[in-house]
């Protein structure tokens, strides 16, 4: 163990989420999971952390306790308490021993020279066009009129007939999240989202204070009874969902369950924060949410996950031209507004046709990849839309998922711990990044590894001596 650990770590925490030793452990399951808490960091001692936190010694010992519980740490007599480390190399330095990073959550490597070349020679027209404006001037904090119309024409083929006074261009997914949230909500509210949510939200709800009271789902996402008796209980300020392939579960709502789910938020005049961040993958996509209830729906749609994860553009749209002006304040306030550079280069990507090639491809590429999956992976276990290059898998009984992520990541497998994303317990699941590694063999590579892997018996995985 290098001991290289940020020791002025200190959690985020959201405190109403449960006991605050589980939170604290959930804590660390998350920063071991975007890497902020790499392998062989060293934990602050207990008694630090818990003056820093403002709480008692013995709720940080408990939370250490449980982190080590499901594999994720290790103390060391007279040294301290250590995320666990990758177990020392073999010695091979074969293909097969490279790692295989599934951690993230990222389209498909395009392979297409000529798509590569279109996307390339869109920031040269934006130059030849006279595009010094986009260097040296600011822009408006929802975006300029072209940018708009653009968003919309992408976002219609799900979401038709959206004005651009409804619609915002953003500086990310997160940007407009925040933006969103802090003009519905106030700290100390209360938001309801999927009992497995997206990591990122969780973050901005410890950051800014929100409470998240997780509600109860099955394999088409969230049940509308849990909804109605969560609104009863918890006087909601909002709805944060992703009802098309959900991260991490890749469930997707029906049209019945949909309009089930409408039902129930305008029964309760509840705002729906919806998260389309892969709604433009499926080729025969159902209506969002706020297509269903426009006056409720606050609809986030990032080019992250169907164009480029380095545009950062996010497109928001909200049910009337009022609520836009006050989110606009709220896009100023956290980050001005979207580079008007990479604003310009999605525009100009719609309206050439090159965003839809590139969504194309993308497509197509998962299509391939899902194939492997389909091959090494039994259905049984493994919960993949076929659309989806995400996938969740539950581990067998007797499987830890602390234990099962340790072992992949000492075989230079990377998964992301059911931890990242549950609001309550955590179930025995890990998720799978399909498009993370960069060529499709490298996927395969990894894909025999988990496989190997769930077919020894969780005693025999590891040798202890």
């Amino acid at each position: 163990m290098n001991g290289a650990a940020p020791s002025g770590w200190v959690p985020v925490l959201n405190r109403s989420a449960g006991p605050l030793y589980r939170v604290i452990a959930d804590a660390i399951a998350a920063d071991i999971a975007t890497g902020h808490l790499p392998d062989g960091a060293r934990l602050p001692p207990q008694r630090a952390l818990a003056d820093r936190l403002g709480i008692d010694f013995t709720t940080v010992s408990r939370a250490y306790a449980e982190a080590a519980r499901r594999g994720l740490v290790r103390s060391r007599v007279g040294q301290g308490t250590f995320v666990i480390a990758t177990a020392p190399s073999t010695g091979r330095d074969t293909p097969d021993a490279a790692p295989v990073d599934t951690s993230m959550n990222l389209p498909p490597r395009l392979q297409d020279a000529d798509i590569r070349r279109r996307l390339w020679s869109g920031f040269e027209a934006l130059e030849k066009a006279g595009g010094l404006d986009l260097l040296q001037r600011y822009q408006e904090p929802g975006g300029g009129p072209a940018d708009r119309m653009a968003g919309a024409g992408w976002l219609a083929p799900r979401l038709p007939n959206v004005g651009r006074d409804r619609l915002l261009v953003c500086p990310g997914t997160q940007a407009a999240l925040l933006a969103t949230v802090t003009t519905l909500a106030q700290p100390g509210d209360t938001i309801l989202t999927e009992a497995l949510t997206y990591p990122g939200f969780r973050s901005l709800a410890g950051q800014f204070h929100f409470r998240l009271a997780g509600v109860a789902m099955d394999d088409e996402g969230l049940l509308p009874e849990a909804l109605d008796e969560a609104c009863r209980r918890e006087r909601p300020k909002a709805l944060y969902c992703t009802p098309t392939l959900h991260n991490p579960t890749t469930a997707t709502m029906s049209l019945a369950r949909r309009g089930a789910i409408v039902a129930v938020a305008r029964r309760h005049a509840l705002p729906i924060i919806e998260d389309d961040a892969y709604g433009a993958l499926p080729r025969q996509p159902l209506p969002p949410l706020a297509a269903l209830a426009p006056e409720l729906g606050y609809h986030v749609a990032g080019l992250s996950k169907t164009l480029s994860p380095a545009l950062r553009i996010a497109y928001l749209v909200v049910p009337d031209a009022r609520v836009a002006q006050r989110v606009a304040i709220g896009i100023r306030a956290a980050s001005g507004m979207a580079s008007p550079l990479t604003a310009a280069a999605a525009t100009r990507w719609i309206q050439d046709g090159t965003a839809a090639a590139v969504l194309e491809a993308i497509r197509s590429e998962t299509a391939e990849r899902r194939a492997l999956v389909a091959r090494h992976l039994p259905a049984t276990n493994a919960a993949c839309h076929p659309e989806s290059f995400h996938l969740w898998l539950h581990l067998p009984p007797g499987w830890a998922r602390g234990i099962f992520a340790a072992r992949l990541h000492a075989a230079g497998i990377g998964v992301v711990m059911s931890d990242a994303f549950a609001l309550t317990d955590p179930p025995e699941a890990v998720r799978i990044g399909l498009g993370a590694p960069g060529p499709r063999e490298a996927l395969d590579r990894g894909l025999e590894r988990i496989v190997d892997l769930l077919d020894q018996p969780p005693a025999l995985s590891a040798m202890v001596v």
